[in-house]
This record gives structure tokens, C-alpha cells and sequence, in this order.
């Protein structure tokens, strides 16, 4: 217990020696230049991707219908969950960013 007190005391004294953390850097506020291009880029790539997923979804099910009519459909189900997965992805990608940043 002796220790442990010691320790507290000696972290005590050594805790005014610490440099205060640095201050966050302002970047200022607005866009960047050219963040309306970027914007209008960012738009179209997630309209793609959107469409994209879509497209996968209709191709899986395609695919389904006709290996149901052969009389296996079961081992597509990997591949929906697949594209699942990356419409979930896609959908929440600006929220996914926003935490990070």
C-alpha cells in the first residue's frame, strides 16, 4: 500500500513538469477550393455505387430463379449477403466517414 502511495506522490510531483497538449489547428471554415467539383464527383460515384448494388441484387436473383428451376438455389445465398453487405456499406458510407473524421 506504502508503494502505491509513493507512486501517486512521485506522478504528483512530475505531473506539473508536463507541456500542456497542444491546441487543435484551425482549418478554417467553408470548402477547400474546388470542394464544388469534388462534391459533384462524390454525388456521381455514389448514384454509380447505388446502381451498382441494385444490378447485383437483380443478378443474384437471377441467378436463384434459374438454379431453383434446376433445383438449387441455396449455395446463392452467400453471394446476396455479399451484395447485402455492400449496399449496407454504401448506404452508411458518409456517416461511417463522418465518425472517423
Amino acid at each position: 500500500m506504502s508503494a502505491l502511495l509513493a507512486l501517486h506522490e512521485a506522478i504528483g510531483h512530475l505531473a506539473p513538469l508536463a507541456d500542456p497538449p497542444a491546441p487543435i489547428p484551425s482549418v478554417g471554415s467553408g470548402a477547400p477550393p474546388g470542394g464544388a467539383k469534388l462534391s459533384t464527383i462524390l454525388g456521381w460515384a455514389a448514384w454509380i455505387a447505388t446502381g451498382l448494388c441494385l444490378l447485383g441484387i437483380f443478378i443474384v436473383a437471377g441467378t436463384m430463379a434459374v438454379a431453383h428451376r434446376r433445383g438449387g438455389a441455396g449455395e446463392h445465398a452467400a453471394g446476396l449477403g455479399w451484395v447485402l453487405v455492400a449496399c449496407v456499406l454504401i448506404g452508411s458510407a458518409s456517416t461511417l466517414v463522418g465518425i472517423l473524421v
